[in-house]
């Protein structure tokens, strides 16, 4: 079999959003040896969404080490909510972006890495809120996506239920923390290649030294 990459990641995930350009390059320089696989984690329930001045405190100060760890920039239109909390009406949480990513999925299975990417910067730097409908609209019209359609399953239960089929893909694979990066090389074996937030040489190098350790036997 061809070996897979699994990209365990939250659209709400900050480290994710560091992380985004990172794994991107990572896809297009390794696409014709491994296949890619994007699975959304479940970071922030939706059964008890809480407003974002919950977390408002903790991300204004996060966010700047993300930025200067990972050379990331936030946007402003994000920004803005984090520094004005009880302006904000956001009540985030990570279902629908998880429902948006199967549904892109399965059109083009060749490309997750890179729509998920464009769902971390329509959040983190656009300032779009995931949890509204027409955070997405924008994305439909780059991918050319039936809008109709889209939207039909977005609110379906099938596909909601592949989102919180991927939610425990992510805890079977015992991933406790976004971003995390693993790779299949038979039925049974997996390499842990990232947890965390992970430098391009050095993730670049794990799969390096993976590839050719399956290679050599």
């Amino acid at each position: 079999m061809k070996p897979v990459i699994y990209y365990c990641y939250d659209a709400y995930c900050g480290w994710c959003y560091g992380f985004s350009p990172i794994i991107k390059r990572i896809s297009e320089e390794y696409k014709d040896q491994l296949g890619f696989e994007v699975l959304s984690g479940g970071m922030i329930p939706a059964e008890d969404p809480r407003p974002i001045k919950v977390t408002a405190g903790y991300i204004s100060k996060a966010y700047k080490t993300v930025e200067e760890t990972t050379g990331i920039k936030f946007g402003e239109d994000y920004l803005w909510h984090i520094f004005h909390p009880e302006e904000s009406d956001w009540f985030p949480h990570s279902e629908k972006a998880a429902i948006a990513l199967c549904i892109f999925k399965e059109i083009y299975p060749n490309e997750q890495v890179a729509f998920a990417a464009d769902l971390q910067y329509a959040l983190h730097y656009e300032g779009r809120d995931l949890t509204d409908d027409e955070a997405y609209r924008h994305l439909l019209d780059k991918y050319k996506i039936d809008t109709a359609t889209f939207y039909q399953k977005l609110h379906s239960e099938e596909y909601k239920e592949k989102a919180h089929y991927e939610y425990s893909l992510c805890r079977q694979l015992q991933v406790t923390g976004f971003p995390a990066v693993l790779m299949q090389v038979s039925d049974t074996k997996f390499y842990l290649v990232a947890k965390g937030f992970t430098h391009y040489d050095d993730l670049k190098a794990r799969i390096e030294n993976i590839l050719k350790e399956i290679n050599e036997l």
